[in-house]
């Protein structure tokens, strides 16, 4: 196929290596020509995976016209905040009975508090639309490290054509016809990646890791349901699965942001020694917050989260907050 990865940050990246190791015909677009061009120079991505080289068939590119009408597939690879306006360009040149949309994005918009699908209704009509999420790393899978990954979408031949231009032997994808589910627990899972993150952070151990990501598990499960997603898809690869990956991972950019905010350091600082790299679950710890109260859904975890990085709570105090809640029945 002709495939347009739009998004060259790391899993835009890594998506296009594979994708063109697949022997698809791949562009991968970015944002910004000075970048493209060092990029397709250097045949690599020095920002964000260095020392990673790209397959030769890769092309690269900067016009976002060129990059979608030669294509049957895009690739939404730039982080939850900036699909609206990806899309809102895309307008002009997407064919919606043509093009099928991959939405990599995990997150939960700012404000409208809508997950991609329904930013991507809204800006576009009825699409061609599916969404892959699951534990993988883009660090793991340009190397071939087995993975493995879930493609949703409730147009079940869609689904297929997805699954069959992704897998591979060392990235396996499965289908499942729940995307709210999907989107729900590859966006959720960044949210409790920095409150393991915090745990390391403060070195306080496996046991409270362990307790934290099993209720982690429960409150995403919740809170997804009251949004519509299947409870049976946060048991699987894009819900645990994610959460296990997201909370254990040296790659992992929300455990990393957790960790410094358990070591005492504040959120603009973390952002700061970042320097421009996203960490998706500081903006989906705000969305989640906000749907949670909306929804009454009791998510304390989120909570006391959301406190710690917006309202500069000590996070000891979120912990022993947390730990001297009323007893209770452990229900899910």
């Amino acid at each position: 196929m002709n495939i347009a990865v739009l998004g060259d940050g790391a899993w835009g990246s890594a998506i296009a290596h594979l994708l063109s190791t697949n022997k698809h015909r791949v562009t991968l677009w970015g944002p910004f020509p000075d970048y493209i061009s060092e990029m397709q120079k250097s045949r690599s991505n020095p920002r964000f995976l260095p020392k990673i080289k790209f397959n030769d068939s890769i092309v690269f590119s900067s016009d976002l016209k060129e990059a979608v009408t030669k294509s049957e597939m895009l690739v939404l690879a730039l982080p939850s905040q900036y699909i609206r306006q990806l899309l809102k360009n895309l307008c002009p040149f997407i064919d919606k009975n043509k093009h099928i949309l991959v939405d990599l994005a995990k997150g939960i918009e700012v404000n409208t508090l809508k997950r991609m699908s329904e930013i991507v209704t809204e800006i576009l009509g009825k699409t061609n639309y599916t969404v892959l999420s699951g534990p993988s790393h883009a660090e793991e899978v340009i190397k071939n490290v087995p993975s493995a990954v879930v493609v949703a979408s409730d147009k079940p031949d869609v689904g297929k054509i997805v699954q069959d231009a992704f897998i591979n032997p060392a990235f396996r994808v499965y289908y499942s016809d729940d995307p709210t589910g999907v989107e729900l627990g590859g966006a959720l899972k960044n949210v409790y990646a920095i409150a393991a993150g915090v745990v390391d952070g403060m070195k306080l151990g496996d046991n409270t890791k362990a307790a934290l990501l099993t209720r982690s598990i429960a409150e995403m499960s919740r809170l997804g349901k009251a949004l519509g997603g299947g409870v049976e898809t946060f048991s699987g690869l894009s819900g645990i699965g994610d959460l296990i990956v997201t909370c254990y991972s040296k790659h992992s950019r929300n455990r990393f942001v957790g960790e410094k905010l358990g070591s005492g350091y504040r959120l603009n600082e973390i952002l700061e020694e970042l320097n421009m790299v996203v960490a998706e679950g500081v903006k989906t710890t705000e969305s989640a917050y906000q749907l949670a109260k909306k929804l009454n859904i009791e998510s304390p975890i989120i909570n006391e989260l959301h406190a710690a990085l917006y309202k500069d709570k000590n996070p000891k105090k979120c912990i022993n907050d947390l730990m001297n809640r009323v007893a209770t029945t452990e229900i899910y």
